[in-house]
């Protein structure tokens, strides 16, 4: 590499959802890792408390995936929250704030709890958020769980 491009390189790269306004948002995203967050904290469950070394590291890699799913939910929550409601959505849905506020906080606390009533909460925050997006659409569409 010469001189020229190790100065104009850029020291870090960014990445983010839309730095440029794409208009493609969807709770989706937010309702499969939820979806995936409740999965693990049925599983974990269904472990029971055995201590075997196979028991300890298959809980271990499901509490693994449980808490990566769970940042998925806020970033995309996040996504939503900031980047797509507008002022006049908070206008038409004052709980707006509120109702992202205690998803996010849900998504927190199956990071750090094991309670699969803790993922199913989750799913029903994610649920309403489902329904007052698509209304901002004006747009009827189901929500549904690809894992009932």
């Amino acid at each position: 590499m010469n001189l020229l491009s190790r100065l104009i390189r850029p020291s870090a790269v960014a990445f983010a959802h839309c730095d440029g306004p794409c208009g493609v948002y969807d709770p989706a995203a937010a309702r499969i890792a939820a979806e995936a967050v409740l999965s693990m904290e049925k599983k974990i469950a269904a472990l029971g408390d055995a201590q075997d070394a196979a028991t300890i590291n298959t809980r271990t890699r499901f509490i693994t995936i449980k808490e990566q799913q769970a940042e998925v939910v806020k970033r995309e929550l996040d996504i939503l929250w900031h980047d797509y409601f507008k002022p006049e959505h908070l206008e038409k849905y004052p709980n707006l704030h509120d109702t992202f506020w205690k998803a996010a906080k849900l998504a927190s606390k199956n990071k750090t709890e094991q309670d699969p009533a803790n993922g199913e909460a989750l799913m029903g925050a994610i649920e309403e958020i489902h329904k007052i997006f698509w209304a901002t659409k004006n747009r009827d569409i189901a929500f549904y769980r690809a894992n009932p």
